[in-house]
């Protein structure tokens, strides 16, 4: 009875720490507004892959994933890759704006003040957790915690073919 309980408490952290697969669920229908006022909606995606990050400056697993985020855009932002960090509702948003200009992070920063798109995407309340999302705009991966990112690339490599 112990070894199984404590099977069931490794599991059930380890669905907390790693990443699911999702049934490729239909992304959430929001609205994103950077931090420079500009809108973008998970409709307006269609026919891009996105990367959709919640994030907090006081994270250190987000700022530890930061710079990866930012290659990732480097690298795949002209073959079709929009990247998307979410600031979590808590985060002051003179606090995202210095993280920005620190890291200079040249992709779409949004704020989710009132934690809207966070409760859209199931009530997001670990960061960082981040959602892939393919062309058609459905969820194919979500992570929860820093993110696998050679398994992120081979992702993006194969859903940004042709």
């Amino acid at each position: 009875m112990k070894k199984a309980l404590i099977a069931l408490v490794a599991l059930v952290v380890a669905g907390l720490v790693g990443y699911t697969l999702m049934d490729r669920n239909p992304a959430p229908q929001v609205n994103f507004t950077s931090l420079k006022g500009e809108q973008v909606s998970t409709e307006s995606l269609k026919g891009k892959v996105a990367l959709v990050n919640f994030w907090a400056t006081s994270c250190p697993g987000c700022v530890e994933e930061m710079p990866e985020i930012k290659k990732l855009h480097q690298d795949y932002a002209a073959h079709g890759l929009k990247v998307i960090a979410v600031a979590l509702s808590y985060d002051p948003p003179n606090y995202v704006q210095a993280f920005v200009d620190k890291y200079q992070l040249p992709f779409f920063v949004a704020l989710d003040s009132q934690g809207v798109i966070g409760k859209a995407f199931g009530d997001i309340q670990l960061a960082p957790t981040t959602f892939l999302i393919d062309k058609q705009g459905n969820i194919i991966k979500r992570y929860v915690g820093v993110m696998d990112f050679k398994e992120v690339r081979q992702i993006l490599d194969s859903q940004l073919k042709g």
